[in-house]
């Protein structure tokens, strides 16, 4: 296993101990959760970096550093919703367009049509990101600041709506037609 895959891995892993420090109560749990969701989003952007630059992009790196993704943001999206950060609902919105436009691309893929990722679906991981990391330190830490947050989760929502429709628009009738 490369670097670049080992990285990936190592997002996967920290799954579990970003989940137990901000759904376990003790003093510092959230800077802790804090600490190691910066961590693994962090091996996302050096992960990639150094496959391209090393010239080390594997089968097996392209099929899981997405799914580190979503499954990192799954997890904090449902940890949020059990703290009581992030109505269910919203959450349900988010995870289920993830799930939508990742089915619709592996339909694509299975005709052998590849869907790039679009600026407005890298606008939203990026937003995503930051409005997490934000609601991780919840209130009792940033204060009035919080809001940003909250502000974070309305358009992260937006823009993961818009981008699936995009996704869905742009390349929907060429995937139904397709054989």
């Amino acid at each position: 296993m490369n670097l670049p895959n080992a990285l990936t891995s190592l997002r996967i892993f920290l799954i579990p101990f970003f989940m137990f420090f901000l759904l376990v109560d003790f003093k510092g749990n959230e800077w802790a959760a804090f600490g190691v969701f910066l961590f693994a989003t962090f091996t996302d952007t050096v992960d990639g970096l150094l496959a391209r630059r090393t010239n080390r992009i594997t089968t097996l790196g392209q099929l899981l550093d997405p799914i580190a993704d979503k499954l990192l943001m799954t997890a904090a999206f449902i940890c949020l919703v059990g703290v009581g950060r992030v109505p269910a609902w919203m959450a349900v919105v988010i995870i289920g367009r993830e799930v939508a436009v990742t089915g619709f691309r592996a339909i694509a893929a299975s005709k052998g049509v590849v869907i790039p990722a679009s600026w407005p679906g890298k606008l939203k991981m990026q937003l995503e990101t930051v409005t997490i990391a934000l609601l991780v330190l919840g209130e009792g830490i940033l204060g009035k600041f919080w809001v940003v947050g909250k502000i974070g989760l309305w358009l992260t929502m937006a823009i993961a709506l818009y981008s699936a429709a995009e996704y869905f628009v742009k390349h929907g009738r060429d995937i139904v037609l397709e054989k």
